[in-house]
């Protein structure tokens, strides 16, 4: 099976800005969605401006909009509200990430498009949701971030308040709509009946947090910021060495005989505070002063290299320089060339799922703004004077 075949024949129509919504329907678009993209004519999705720009593209936009169709739309235009409700209703999938109550205004909110269309899979990201005491309110990853707890467990213990590096939020809730996208395609197709999916980034960052959930549930107490360390596995943290730092995971107890085994300290192993992870965990503190005492005679590279032979999972510290140039990314072939709409080729990260051992290539690159208006508008035909 090829994975850009899967979806192939499912035809999606995105109203959606910067990130979410678009991660989401580029995952549609891999799997072989015909994924149509409405922009405003002034400017397009917001992320055609952020840089780097490439003689006039954006590559942050280009890694989000692969395999996708461009057409413009300006959807405060009667006429042009017509032509996108006409899209949506020969589509199987619609997908916004507007503030909720945007498209019903615009008259195509769900209730709109089941009415000409039954078998409708319609999904809505947002902040939080489309109901609720919160739901007019706007939100971006970073609020997200700190209204959902994931800022109070980031960052070394003393420190202010981080975010994470990745836009975890946006990106999660990208994930969830797209699972939840082709769950529900899947008893549209069999019940003929659509369905209205409502994902919040504050739901998906809560989601993905499951651990951190239940240990409150759990205790009581709220999980607190612990730099790279873990509260339940010691040793499981980055420590420092002679020229910098590495990562570390001994997450049992045979694996911990082998750390001891290879700082050459196999006393260590009976010690009465590190005899089970749940001790270790609890004097981490002590153990990891212990370790970073053994591990400043020597540089990272080569204790990566005795913990590897060992069999103890570690791993350096990278850039993206590194993991991108990494043997292991080279070989899943990951990183592929990308053609820009202005002529120019970049570097992106393709899709991580492979498809009987093989990674899909990218079929198209992101689309120019517009691009496929005269294609895609002038195929539809009116539906009636409802449409």
């Amino acid at each position: 099976m090829k994975q850009e075949s899967t979806l192939q024949g499912v035809k999606v129509i995105e109203v959606c800005n910067v990130a979410a919504g678009p991660f989401c329907s580029m995952l549609l678009a891999d799997m072989g969605a015909d994924v149509i993209k409405i922009e405003n004519p002034n400017g397009g999705d917001t992320l055609r401006s952020w840089p780097p720009i490439s003689d006039g593209y954006s590559e942050n936009f280009a890694s989000l909009n692969r395999n996708k169709k461009s057409i413009t739309l300006n959807l405060k235009d009667p006429a042009d509200v017509k032509a996108a409700r006409r899209l949506m209703c020969e589509a199987d999938i619609v997908l916004e990430n507007n503030r909720p109550g945007v498209m019903d205004r615009l008259g195509l909110g769900f209730a709109d498009i089941k009415a000409l269309n039954p078998q409708i899979v319609y999904c809505s990201i947002s902040a939080y949701g489309q109901s609720g005491p919160r739901s007019q309110e706007g939100g971006f990853d970073l609020t997200v971030q700190a209204m959902s707890g994931l800022m109070s467990i980031t960052g070394e213990a003393d420190g202010a308040p981080v975010k994470c590096g990745v836009p975890v939020c946006d990106f999660s809730a990208g994930l969830y709509a797209a699972f939840s996208i082709v769950s529900a395609l899947r008893m549209a197709e069999k019940s003929g009946e659509g369905t209205h999916i409502d994902v919040s980034m504050l739901g998906a960052t809560l989601g993905i947090a499951a651990l951190q959930t239940s240990e409150y549930f759990g205790s009581g107490n709220n999980p607190r910021k612990m730099g790279s360390a873990h509260p339940r596995n010691a040793p499981y943290q980055v420590f420092r060495c002679k020229d910098g730092y590495f990562g570390m995971a001994a997450g049992n107890n045979s694996l911990w005989k082998s750390v001891c085994q290879v700082v050459n300290r196999p006393e260590l192993y009976d010690d009465e505070r590190f005899t089970s992870t749940l001790l270790r965990a609890q004097h981490q503190q002590a153990l990891l002063e212990i370790l970073e005492v053994i591990f400043a005679a020597e540089p990272a590279e080569h204790w990566l290299s005795a913990f590897r032979a060992a069999g103890v999972p570690c791993a350096p510290i990278n850039q993206y320089s590194d993991i991108l140039a990494d043997e292991q990314v080279a070989h899943m072939e990951w990183v592929q060339d990308i053609p820009l709409p202005n002529g120019l080729t970049a570097n992106t990260f393709a899709s991580p799922i492979r498809f009987d051992g093989k990674t899909s290539r990218i079929a198209a690159g992101p689309p120019a703004l517009g691009q496929h208006n005269e294609e895609i508008l002038s195929s539809i035909a009116p539906q009636g004077e409802d449409a």
